[in-house]
């Protein structure tokens, strides 16, 4: 029985890296391919939640792509702190975690007061990381206490640099203005997203994570990158 979970598991990772390495070979929006990363994080991996923050051209980390709301406040509240496991994982270019955010979070009280507060009791926090520099992270929120095992740690580190490569995918990449100009883009278009995800959920009267799925599947439908849905809706020009 033992076997054959594992093969099954196996199976699930091979298709999901599958999946992602067959998004990068032609033209792909970024944000999407990121949202389908960390959701495969939480089915892949011993995750609640997952999270990819970037760093963008002033230095400061940005959340990028979130599983879950929940998720999405606790990197937010760190990163306005200027602390936490995945600004260590950034700073330091090294993994970093926290079996036990009530025990050991102290040193990081606002990230310990956000996490607690929607119940995640551990993280774990991976760089992404391009030659020697770090451009992010890859957070791994879990409701229960305890490190990830040595395969789920190898295997969100490989997920992580997934990450990074579909981050800096063109060729022209390889220059560090490209590379800024790059990431760059890709904040700027989540901000386009954010602010779609208020307008529909505020219209329907749904939760900001059923917004997101409504962009989601709506820019797919229309083979167009969500960031170009997300201003059209913005601008009043298409309803959801």
């Amino acid at each position: 029985m033992i076997r054959i979970k594992r093969m099954s598991r196996a199976s699930q990772v091979s298709r999901a890296f599958l999946e992602l390495a067959d998004a990068l070979v032609g033209k792909y929006d970024v944000l999407d391919l990121l949202r389908t990363l960390v959701d495969q994080c939480v089915v892949l991996l011993d995750a609640t939640a997952a999270g990819v923050v970037l760093v963008d051209q002033n230095g400061q980390l940005q959340v990028l792509a979130s599983s879950s709301e929940e998720g999405h406040i606790v990197e937010i509240m760190q990163h306005r702190a200027g602390a936490g496991p995945c600004v260590d994982a950034f700073l330091t270019g090294e993994v970093v975690t926290l079996s036990d955010i009530e025990a050991d979070g102290h040193r990081y009280p606002a990230f310990q007061m956000a996490a607690l507060s929607q119940g995640f009791q551990s993280v774990h926090a991976i760089p992404m990381r391009l030659r020697p520099n770090t451009i992010g992270a890859l957070n791994l929120f879990r409701t229960h206490k305890g490190v990830l095992s040595d395969e789920d740690a190898t295997i969100g580190q490989a997920l992580a640099d997934v990450a990074t490569i579909s981050l800096l995918h063109e060729s022209a990449a390889r220059e560090s203005t490209a590379v800024n100009e790059q990431l760059q883009r890709a904040l700027n278009s989540r901000v386009f997203i954010e602010q779609a995800k208020g307008v529909i959920a505020q219209r329907n009267g749904i939760s900001m994570e059923e917004a997101f799925k409504r962009l989601r599947q709506h820019a797919r439908s229309r083979q167009e990158p969500m960031h170009v849905s997300a201003a059209n809706i913005i601008d009043n020009l298409i309803l959801i």
